[in-house]
């Protein structure tokens, strides 16, 4: 499978991420995205009206989220763009990339923008309508709170189906936090040179603007909340279900913030690249959902659809990339594959860098096509679960052209 559609070099951004009721708890996930926009556009030199296609990527609703893509696109200088808002949970990233790359390859758009934002922090508190309630009392739902805890399908927390596969895969505590501590020296790889990895797509230091005219602009000098890991930390802490395996520091921790891919025709991708010797062009998604209660497991079969549409195998894949919210994720997958665990992962994940729920996926494939980049191109592979049990894979080849 080969979509007609190119990602150009350069042409995608990352906010750093910021840890749950951190510094971009009070920014508005939208507004914040279609300024980060703007301003990401104009350092590249990109001209915002030559975007004939927006999607927007968000599973947290902020006030006046219901206008979507429209207002983001508004706000960011492009007011005649249109395009649906999605959300699939975790998959998120990967979805809005497939529409971005099918509008594309459909003719239907020449460069399309595809964005995502999220703030899990400070979630929206609903109230729904039940008039046969108790003096017409409605039903209360935390947005974020509640739906992490309960599945209304499967009937569990999401850290249960984390158990659920490690009981599977008989996967230890042990073996977990020798995975942490691997991910977190991978993560501390992507820091050396003054963060010179992670500014390959990320303006550092990251300003946010201030709310209102009186308050001064907040400065972010890289990623926000990530834990110090080492063996005798991990040694101390005990699994969150009496009887279980999964730590606290076995999974992921919610956070906030927003990352965008640009995706173009083919003949425009050169002109826009900031290294036209280099072609990205995704050709390849595939979707699974597993068995109920094992959502850690399902990108693996998410990955083998992808595997098969572009007609390749686990060996000739040169970088893979997972949204890990638990250790067991790349456990699982790894066994299923019969790969090295050290050789996913390299520069950072989810795990370590947090999950702002829509962008994880997008800054995930934008460290993978950097990785490729600096291996001088090949295959990569990103893949990751979601709510529901699901999971979404993306298959991207990069073409080191330069002579």
């Amino acid at each position: 499978m080969s979509l007609i559609a190119e990602i150009p070099y350069g042409a995608y951004w990352s906010t750093p991420f910021a840890r749950w009721q951190g510094s971009l708890a009070n920014a508005h996930s939208l507004k914040l995205a279609a300024t980060t926009a703007r301003r990401e556009l104009d350092r590249r030199g990109i001209d915002i009206r030559g975007i004939d296609f927006g999607v927007l990527g968000t599973t947290v609703p902020q006030r006046g989220s219901f206008y979507g893509l429209a207002w983001v696109m508004g706000i960011a200088g492009a007011a005649d763009v249109a395009g649906p808002t999605v959300n699939q949970a975790c998959a998120t990233g990967a979805r809005v990339l497939a529409l971005g790359c099918g509008e594309v390859a459909s003719t239907r758009s020449d460069m399309a923008l595809v964005i995502t934002a999220d703030r899990v922090s400070n979630g929206p508190q609903i109230i729904y309508p039940k008039p046969t309630g108790q003096g017409g009392a409605g039903d209360y739902e935390n947005w974020v709170l509640d739906n992490f805890s309960a599945d209304p399908f499967a009937g569990c927390s999401m850290i249960q189906t984390a158990e659920n596969v490690a009981a599977r895969f008989d996967i230890s505590l042990a073996e977990q936090h020798d995975v942490v501590q691997m991910r977190y020296d991978q993560y501390k790889a992507a820091l050396t040179d003054n963060q010179a990895f992670q500014k390959r797509y990320m303006t550092l230091p990251f300003q946010i603007p201030g709310e209102g005219r009186s308050k001064p602009p907040i400065t972010l000098a890289g990623d926000e909340g990530i834990y110090p890991t080492t063996a005798e930390k991990l040694a101390t802490l005990s699994p969150v279900i009496e009887g279980g395996t999964v730590t606290f520091a076995a999974q992921t921790h919610p956070a906030d913030g927003n990352a965008a891919i640009l995706v173009v025709a083919p003949e425009k991708a050169a002109e826009i690249s900031s290294d036209p010797g280099i072609r990205i062009r995704p050709i390849a998604f595939g979707q699974s959902r597993a068995e109920k209660g094992f959502m850690p497991a399902a990108p693996i079969e998410a990955a083998r659809t992808a595997l098969a549409a572009a007609e390749l195998g686990i060996a000739d894949i040169s970088a893979i990339k997972s949204h890990n919210p638990f250790a067991v994720n790349d456990i699982a997958f790894a066994r299923s594959f019969d790969i090295d665990l050290a050789s996913m992962n390299n520069y950072g994940c989810s795990l370590i860098w947090g999950h702002p729920q829509g962008p994880t996926g997008i800054r995930a494939i934008i460290e993978l096509v950097e990785e490729l980049v600096i291996k001088g191109g090949g295959y990569g592979l990103f893949q990751g679960c979601a709510a529901g049990d699901s999971a979404m894979a993306v298959i991207i080849q990069v073409e080191d052209r330069r002579p």
